[in-house]
């Protein structure tokens, strides 16, 4: 009989649940065909197209409030008058982010003398211009920016978000279908 002392019965111990661990990471090999039949809970619900507002009703330097991707999510749209990071429009100076502060979802407003979003908590500020990057404060994250798209007509709509909206573990709560 072999001896096994304290620190091998560690090592095997330890190479036992990093098998078990491997080998369920792996993808199942020779899976059924029914499996397949089966839809999964998706991670990510496809995001609405929804319409912000016009060109025309943008004023440089002012924040148009609105709610995306929900009633219960606000952001602001923005034309800040020179071209920005993800900018769209004629002069790619257009641009759309969750009102809600990453750090601890204070209600950010948006001030054309600072050209930045504010918190009101603890003195965070993001900057448009550049993606919604955090520039000072206790947050560790840019804000949300949304993804837009303008039609021939000059409609903007949003059709998606980077970044996790503040408070949530998905940006969509319910699926179209579900409403």
């Amino acid at each position: 009989m072999s001896e096994l002392s304290r620190r091998n019965f560690f090592k095997l111990g330890a190479c036992v649940v990093g098998g078990a661990c491997a080998g369920n990471a792996l993808p199942q090999i020779g899976q059924s065909s029914e499996a397949e039949g089966h839809a999964t809970v998706a991670m990510t619900l496809p995001y609405p197209r929804t319409r912000l507002a016009n060109l025309q009703e943008l004023s440089v330097g002012k924040g148009l409030p609105r709610t995306y991707p929900d009633t219960s999510s606000p952001i602001s749209l923005l034309k800040l008058g020179r071209r920005t990071v993800n900018g769209v429009g004629p002069d790619q100076d257009i641009v759309a982010f969750s009102r809600y502060c990453t750090h601890m979802g204070g209600a950010l407003t948006y001030r054309s003398e600072t050209g930045a979003y504010h918190c009101p908590l603890h003195y965070a500020m993001f900057d448009p211009a550049k993606g919604g990057l955090l520039v000072i404060g206790q947050a560790t994250d840019n804000l949300p920016q949304l993804d837009l798209e303008i039609d021939a007509q000059g409609d903007i709509y949003a059709v998606g978000i980077k970044g996790l909206i503040y408070g949530r573990q998905t940006n969509v709560l319910a699926s179209p279908d579900a409403r």
